[in-house]
């Protein structure tokens, strides 16, 4: 799930840069992007810190764009913020797993 997020945060951030010459969506989109690939490699090679680095940038993300998907009602930022809920509550389940044995 980690690369999927990953790849969609650097495609979100690139269409806010297309649509609205954005370069802070772009360099976010691009930072999440690469936290989310860090995890994912973390996470395939069985490494420490690797569902905590991925529910971060997780809440990172849902706290980055939320307010203003909240307020434009726009389509990508919509999307990023529920990816970003999605994740929270995945890698919340994820990391409790692996500490609990559940």
């Amino acid at each position: 799930m980690a690369n999927t997020l990953a790849v969609v945060c650097a495609l979100g951030g690139t269409v806010g840069y297309v649509k609205g010459k954005s370069l802070p969506s772009l360099l976010a989109g691009i930072s999440v992007g690469a936290l989310y690939g860090t995890s994912a490699y973390l996470i395939k090679n069985n490494k420490d810190y690797g569902y905590e680095l991925a529910l971060g940038t997780s809440i990172l993300l849902t706290g980055a764009v939320g307010p203003r998907a909240l307020k434009t009602k726009a389509r990508v930022p919509l999307g990023m913020a529920t990816l970003g809920l999605l994740g929270t509550g995945y890698y919340s389940k994820k990391l409790y797993q692996s500490h609990y044995g559940v």
